[in-house]
């Protein structure tokens, strides 16, 4: 798994970059139990891991109504930025992989279903948000969310890189599904909340710890 072959490398952000989905999954699976959908935070993790919280308020409101959908948006920004704050660290491991592609001049950006404002937060509070500033895409900025190609195709086209020599490293079955409809090539970090067998069924090739993901000119 060498990162070295490829002109650009995409990162997702939350759970690849910023521990920040088991914070999330708690959070949510909470309030969504208190506005009369219960959930776990496993079974949130199934339904809206790596998706847009966009699409996430669509189900909200389709299941408990608008208004629910409203302070559930409200409720769940008000805890997230109070626990990121607390909590909020880089994934470990992350940053030795970052220096290392910094060293061979490979071009990095970082293409989320967070807003920007959420990845200011959780990019800024890990110490991460100045090696990416001005290479920050967002969902909010294409059509379709994850698991659509949309947001990977135009960080590429924003980046100057053609598909198919673009990496992705991803945590979510979603952010797998893009990047292969996308044409990229995908690497799925097996030690998130998504399992390695379900990234690899979506087409990821599944690495347990950043140590293992090479970086080493020929």
């Amino acid at each position: 798994m060498n990162l070295a072959s490829f002109e650009l490398v995409i990162f997702d952000c939350d759970g690849v970059l910023v521990d920040s989905e088991r914070i999330m999954a708690a959070i949510d699976a909470r309030l969504l139990t208190e506005l009369g959908w219960p959930m776990t935070p496993d079974e949130v993790v199934a339904s809206f891991l790596g998706r847009s919280f966009r699409d996430q308020l669509a189900e909200v409101a389709a299941r408990l109504g608008p208004e629910a959908a409203r302070r559930f948006e409200v409720e769940s920004d008000r805890a997230m930025y109070q626990a990121f704050g607390r909590e909020l660290t880089a994934v470990p491991g992350v940053v030795p992989l970052l220096d290392a592609l910094d060293a061979i001049g490979m071009r990095t950006c970082v293409a989320s279903s967070g807003s920007h404002e959420k990845m200011r937060m959780t990019l800024g509070v890990t110490g991460l948000f100045d090696r990416f500033a001005g290479r920050i895409f967002s969902a909010t900025e294409v059509a379709r969310g994850k698991p659509a190609p949309d947001l990977f195709l135009h960080a590429a086209a924003r980046m100057g890189v053609a598909p198919a020599r673009a990496a992705v490293i991803e945590d979510s079955v979603a952010g797998v599904k893009a990047a292969a409809a996308a044409g990229m090539t995908a690497f799925g970090f097996g030690g998130g909340l998504s399992s390695a067998q379900a990234l690899q069924d979506a087409g990821a090739t599944v690495f347990s710890g950043f140590a293992e993901l090479r970086v080493q000119r020929a």
